[in-house]
């Protein structure tokens, strides 16, 4: 119950009071009080409705009341939030003779977290009465003693504390002695039988008395000893002290064989009967015994054991003097020996875990740990103060006598630091001040607060053409520096078209691994590059997530054989041309041109054209331009050459294998007057060509110094970018462009120019720019023009300045030394 003895109005009005004053100050103590021994389930109070908290989050909250040591003797009914006397209460037990004693509890609740301090009093109760150490005392009394001599007596002890522990003594009635009691400035009482009628032994030799204590508790208990007395026939004087009490300080944990005090007493008598011996009296403990012994002769008191404040502050030793007479006389002393407390304990420390580990998102002020100090000191030495080390990101928050909270002081990032080791210190007021340390170990939980990320931002990928189904081409990876599951990535392709078909008919992501498959065989001429995003996301909630870009390029492969281009105006199909040719040209003249084109690029569509033998050996008169496909006469025709001239063309590219054609070239010698419209239109073709060499000319000249002026500065970049690249990498390291020229009969029948990475393990990767030009003394035919339009359009990277270069060389005689220069370099 809070504040018993008081009406209900104004217990009600203090609480009302009492909170209002927490509330204000910020406090979160509350205090009740309750008397000793109650019964079970007794209301201490309602605690729930006393903090501030709803009974219906009582549950949810984790409601919950913590103790030190005495976690059974107090409880909370979660139903109706009442604080209620679980088990039974001895003060005595719990506080000893301690005038104050209290019970306190800590109650906790989370979501969010709090901690309030509960003081719980236990008031005293009258349940302990007086007792006596001896159920019998005796005293030795000389008949020769005078009236009001006095003889010391044990008192009693009462277990309780304050009005129920202050004790009335009482002798019964008799003529020959009174009870005298006085208190010493320790509040302790001191008894003495006082003679107040002369004894006599041959009267009476025994006096039996009865003692009784009574304390002030409401009802009163009491407790009694017997006193026998003896009556002695002994001599005239008692030896004597100066002080009848001797109060001596004393520091706990003196040594063995320190002098306490030197007693000294005196006898009036002469002779043996003046020889005085010292003695603890009967009524010393046994535990004084253990800790003091007394010189019979000196009278010095010394230190004989170990002297500890916490255990015993003051002890009190009654003190004989015995002379040595046959029938000696006895003078008694009281040393009342008091310790001073010394800083000779450490602090005691208890940390309770209650948020570990702490999320690394945790907001300011979140409480980690409950930490409770102790000092069996006392004042100023059991005085303890608590310290944090190192300060970042946590401190310490008092917010009770000896009770601190470790709260979070600044943002927490697990993938800087994922645990801390923290020393907690706890140091008293002494001088020299002892302390005492703990260590706690913070553990910061992961949160998922970091995207996958790739080491880069894009991959250059090169695959080779007519790759197998499920060819693995590349690996991608991300890292997630979260750990746990907000670190399992997972890998999918971002879906986009690809023409009319879906990327991921072209290729797949294993979601584990991040390998990159080819689902299907790719095809450099209908799909150059491929350009597309993996995205990765990692397992945490919500999900995190990056992308990466892939750009992969498809290697050629000599896949595709040379094809055979028809010539407009010559007879016969794809494969045969049919060419009139007159008798009387001269060695050198071109008569027919084989045109071919290759689907592959680079090396795989440089084409090449050779002459195959005749049937029988025989010798023939023409033979064919290596690199153009021009066939000429190799000396004058005359009679004896066949009227028909039937020539195998074999057309080879450079791929590896090489693939072939083979063409058929059909020639018809004729005399000069047989054909006179062809010769007209010859003429009329040659008179023509004469002026368009004319024409071009100025062009040619224009040309030639731009193609040396781009020459010269392409050495001079290639010579600095040499000079300053670094060293070159692996097989799959980028390559660099190489320029490859012709001889003087070159071909450009089809290829691209561009810039390609090829790993294998050959060499190092090789990038080709080939361009090889041919010569013709004739005009250009329709076919030439639709073979020339065919390779501009699938050569759309070369500039039209490139472009125009070729076109007029294609038509001057001037081109051989030309060509026979860029082939030298």
């Amino acid at each position: 119950m809070v504040y018993s003895q008081r009406s209900p109005g104004c217990r009600r009005l203090l609480l009302v009071l009492l909170l209002l004053t927490a509330l204000e100050s910020g406090s979160s103590h509350i205090h009740y009080s309750i008397p000793e021994e109650v019964k079970h389930g007794t209301f201490v109070g309602r605690i729930a409705q006393d903090l501030g908290l709803e009974l219906a989050e009582l549950v949810p909250r984790l409601f919950r009341v913590a103790s030190k040591g005495h976690r059974d003797l107090l409880e909370v009914n979660l139903q109706n939030g009442i604080l209620f006397v679980n088990s039974r209460i001895d003060r005595e037990a719990l506080c000893g003779r301690s005038a104050e004693c209290s019970i306190h509890l800590e109650v906790i609740v989370d979501r969010p977290l709090q901690v309030f301090h509960v003081e719980v009093e236990v008031k005293d109760i009258n349940d302990n009465p007086p007792r006596f150490l001896r159920q019998e005392q005796r005293l030795f009394i000389l008949e020769s003693r005078i009236v009001d001599s006095r003889f010391p007596l044990e008192g009693a002890s009462d277990m309780d504390v304050g009005v129920n522990a202050e004790l009335k003594y009482k002798l019964n009635p008799n003529e020959y002695f009174d009870l005298d009691v006085k208190t010493n400035e320790e509040e302790t009482n001191i008894l003495e039988l006082v003679l107040k009628k002369a004894v006599d032994r041959e009267e009476t030799q025994e006096h039996l008395l009865l003692l009784t204590a009574t304390d002030g508790g409401k009802p009163e208990l009491t407790g009694t000893v017997q006193l026998l007395i003896s009556v002695l026939d002994a001599n005239d004087n008692a030896p004597k002290f100066d002080k009848s009490v001797y109060n001596i300080r004393l520091l706990e944990n003196a040594p063995n064989g320190t002098l306490v005090i030197k007693l000294n007493a005196s006898d009036a008598d002469d002779g043996i009967n003046k020889e005085i011996v010292y003695l603890f009296s009967n009524l010393v403990l046994d535990n004084v015994r253990s800790k003091f012994i007394i010189n019979s002769n000196s009278g010095e008191i010394t230190v004989n054991g170990e002297l500890d404040y916490e255990d015993c502050n003051l002890y009190e030793i009654n003190i004989n003097a015995v002379d040595r007479s046959p029938f000696p006389l006895t003078g008694h002393c009281k040393v009342i020996v008091k310790l001073l407390d010394e800083n000779d304990n450490t602090p005691e420390m208890v940390i309770t875990s209650i948020s570990l580990p702490v999320q690394e998102d945790a907001s300011l002020g979140t409480v980690i740990a409950l930490i409770s100090l102790s000092d069996r000191d006392s004042g100023p030495n059991g005085q303890v103060t608590c310290t944090l080390s190192p300060h970042i990101p946590f401190k310490l928050v008092s917010t009770f006598k000896n009770y601190y909270s470790l709260v979070v002081d600044s943002a927490l990032d697990r993938e800087s630091v994922s645990d801390y080791t923290l020393v907690v210190t706890a140091r008293d007021g002494g001088s020299p001040s002892l302390w005492a340390t703990a260590s706690v170990s913070v553990e910061v939980a992961d949160v998922n607060d970091n995207a996958p990320a790739f080491a880069q931002p894009e991959y250059t990928v090169f695959v080779r053409e007519n790759n197998p189904p499920g060819c693995h081409i590349f690996t991608v990876s991300a890292r997630d520096a979260d750990a746990r599951e907000n670190a399992r990535v997972s890998y999918s392709l971002v879906e986009r078209r690809v023409g009319e078909r879906a990327l991921s008919s072209y290729v797949s992501v294993h979601a584990e691994s991040g390998k990159v498959y080819a689902l299907q065989p790719l095809d450099h001429e209908e799909l150059e590059l491929l350009q597309f995003q993996v995205s990765a996301r990692d397992a945490g909630v919500p999900p995190l997530g990056s992308n990466v870009t892939l750009q992969v390029f498809v290697l050629d492969e000599n896949d595709n054989a040379p094809a055979l281009l028809p010539l407009p105006g010559a007879g016969g199909g794809a494969g045969a041309v049919s060419e009139l040719v007159w008798r009387s040209v001269g060695a050198g003249h071109v008569v027919a041109k084989v045109r071919a084109v290759d689907a592959d690029s680079g090396y795989n569509a440089w084409l090449s054209y050779e002459l195959q033998p005749a049937a029988g050996g025989a010798r023939s008169p023409f033979r064919v331009a290596l690199y153009t496909g021009e066939i000429s006469t190799t000396r004058s025709l005359d009679e004896a050459d066949s009227p028909r001239q039937r020539l195998l063309v074999l057309v080879k590219d450079h791929g590896e294998p090489a693939l072939t054609a083979t063409a058929t070239v059909l020639l018809s010698l004729v005399e000069s007057g047989q054909a006179p419209k062809a010769s007209s239109r010859a003429l009329a073709g040659a008179a023509g060509a004469e002026a368009a060499l004319v024409d071009v000319n100025v062009y040619l000249i224009v040309a030639i110094c731009a193609v040396s002026s781009l020459l010269v500065l392409t050495l001079l970049l290639y010579t600095a970018l040499r000079c300053s690249a670094p060293p070159t990498g692996g097989a799959c390291a980028p390559g660099k462009p190489t320029l490859v020229c012709s001889s003087a009969v070159g071909s450009w029948s089809y290829s691209q120019q561009r810039r390609q990475r090829v790993c294998s393990g050959e060499g190092a990767p090789k990038t080709d720019l080939m361009a090889f030009s041919p010569s013709l003394p004739q005009g250009p035919s329709s076919a030439d023009t639709v073979s020339l339009k065919n390779i501009i359009h699938k050569n759309r990277m070369m500039s039209l300045s490139t472009m125009k270069l070729i076109y007029l060389l294609q038509y001057s005689e001037f081109i051989s030394p030309v060509t026979a220069w860029f082939h030298e370099c």
